[in-house]
């Protein structure tokens, strides 16, 4: 009898499949749903620091008196807050699985005491969904180092639950930075947050949203970077995530080195049926290859195990155009 349970960020699951922060996981009753369809966790639809912001504007928008301000914002900071805080309590009460809480955020003064509030609520975990758009000519690209990093230690100094950094692949030094997050505290990464994509309508001549959904084609960067992660900075936990839809895919990212395996958009385009199909193809895969337990084989194909490391990298791609013949 195989066995799938595993650790990932100090948390003991039932089995490696994650859903993602996402409208999935927006109400306890659906919460409660995705842990019996076989969820090993569930991380909660993000608080967005923009969304408290955008609210405050707009009410003090209809507001003649400058001095509301400071009562506005509070007010709707307070109110977004306490909801978040009635779904962790409510998702814990029906739910048995861990309950990872989420908070998408670009500054680092924001959330140390919101993190405090969220532990103190019961939640098993943090996952900080940072996302920081830089486009300015005067900013050094380090300083987007400093921004993760600052988050992570003001968040760190609050709570004594772990803390997962969830992180986008735009960076010049993938492993640098994980590194980095792993001295500083972080407990676990996800690799990696799909941001917006925007598209653009050639008839209206407007800008609209691309594709929210990912695709099976969108896992090479989630395979090639979990495998090097996981070889370089073995001290700290990897939850892949973007571009898995099958149990195939989720057996590719436990072998590259994952510990865990982050699912949304199979989960919308195919129901919570789906986290049954996976993990029974997991199960599946592990007899045929006598293998009882996760750890197993996690990571047989991380950058450290593999027989040819270069594979993962650019050396490949080169060896592949240069034996090619016209």
């Amino acid at each position: 009898m195989n066995v799938l349970e595993t650790k990932f960020a100090g948390l003991t699951l039932r089995n490696p499949l994650i859903i993602g922060s996402s409208g999935l996981t927006h109400s306890a009753v659906g919460n409660l749903r995705l842990e019996e369809a076989g969820a090993g966790a569930v991380i909660l639809k993000s608080l967005f620091e923009e969304q408290i912001e955008l609210q405050s504007d707009s009410l003090m928008q209809s507001s003649d008196a400058p001095e509301a301000a400071d009562y506005i914002r509070n007010y709707v900071r307070a109110n977004q807050i306490e909801e978040y805080l009635t779904l962790i309590r409510d998702t814990k009460a029906k739910c048995s699985i861990p309950v990872i809480a989420s908070i998408n955020c670009y500054k680092s003064s924001v959330w140390t005491e919101f993190a405090s509030q969220i532990e103190q609520a019961g939640a098993d975990a943090i996952e900080l969904n940072v996302f920081y758009f830089q486009n300015s000519l005067d900013i050094a690209a380090d300083k987007t180092y400093d921004l993760y990093i600052s988050i992570l230690k003001q968040v760190r100094r609050q709570v004594k639950i772990p803390v997962i950094i969830k992180t986008g692949k735009f960076f010049s030094n993938i492993t640098g930075l994980v590194n980095q997050l792993q001295r500083n505290g972080a407990d676990g990464v996800t690799l990696f947050n799909r941001y917006y994509r925007p598209d653009i309508d050639i008839e209206k001549m407007s800008i609209t949203s691309g594709e929210t959904l990912s695709l099976p084609s969108e896992i090479g960067d989630t395979l090639r970077w979990t495998a090097i992660v996981s070889g370089f900075v073995p001290e700290i936990s990897i939850a892949s995530s973007t571009g898995i839809h099958t149990y195939q895919d989720a057996v590719k990212c436990l072998l590259a080195g994952a510990s865990a395996i982050q699912l949304c958009s199979t989960v919308y385009k195919n129901g919570n049926e789906v986290i049954a199909l996976i993990l029974e193809g997991i199960k599946g895969w592990m007899d045929s290859k006598k293998f009882r337990t996760v750890s197993d084989f996690r990571g047989k194909m991380s950058y450290s195990n593999a027989s040819d490391p270069s594979l993962y990298e650019r050396a490949q791609f080169m060896r592949y155009f240069s034996a090619a013949k016209p």
